[in-house]
């Protein structure tokens, strides 16, 4: 596991409608992942989130933010702005499920072509230069990373706070139950 951040710290801001999610604002919990297409700790983490998504079903609201970490991941940015312009079509999901699909990153230009193809998506709107319109979002998010106290991918919030476990579900299944708070503001 990385050592994605440490101290406490809330979510900045607050899950929203402006986040891409899976299940429903004012959901009894609320998980965001801040990560990085490229981490393979991102990478490990996806199924772990999927299997607790699983678990509680509507009673959860589950956001992606983008924190790619260009400067150790050389794709990252790259694979952020595809699944964002694979969004613009409403394939942000398939294309976020595709790009963590692989054991290992694949995320050159000729892969998020192939990948955009796979889900249904014109393969030029997923590269550069193409993706100029969706990079305002992926700074976005990274900036609400560093205002929330990210230092690494993946870093996760359950109910709104800053969670320091280990990634493993039954780990996040007691931590979403313990932190009892709004799945939104």
């Amino acid at each position: 596991m990385s050592t994605a951040s440490t101290g406490p710290a809330a979510l900045d801001p607050p899950i929203g409608p402006y986040d891409h999610l899976q299940g429903a604002l004012g959901s009894e919990f609320s998980l965001v992942e801040y990560g990085d297409f490229e981490c393979p700790y991102c990478r490990a983490a996806a199924p772990v989130i999927d299997e607790v998504r699983h678990r509680l079903g509507d009673r959860l609201v589950f956001a992606f933010r983008h924190f790619p970490l260009a400067e150790v991941h050389p794709y990252a940015l790259a694979a952020a702005t595809a699944s964002e312009a694979a969004g613009l079509e409403g394939q942000f999901w398939p294309m976020h499920a595709r790009l963590f699909a692989d054991d290992e990153p694949r995320l050159r230009q000729a892969d998020l072509r192939r990948y955009a193809e796979e889900i249904g998506v014109d393969p030029d709107a997923v590269t550069w230069p193409e993706t100029q319109f969706v990079e305002d979002r992926v700074e976005a998010d990274f900036n609400s990373g560093v205002r929330s106290g990210v230092r690494g991918t993946p870093t996760l919030f359950v109910n709104g706070e800053r969670y320091q476990g280990p990634v493993t579900v039954d780990a996040l299944m007691d931590a979403l139950q313990e932190v009892r708070a709004p799945a939104e503001s």
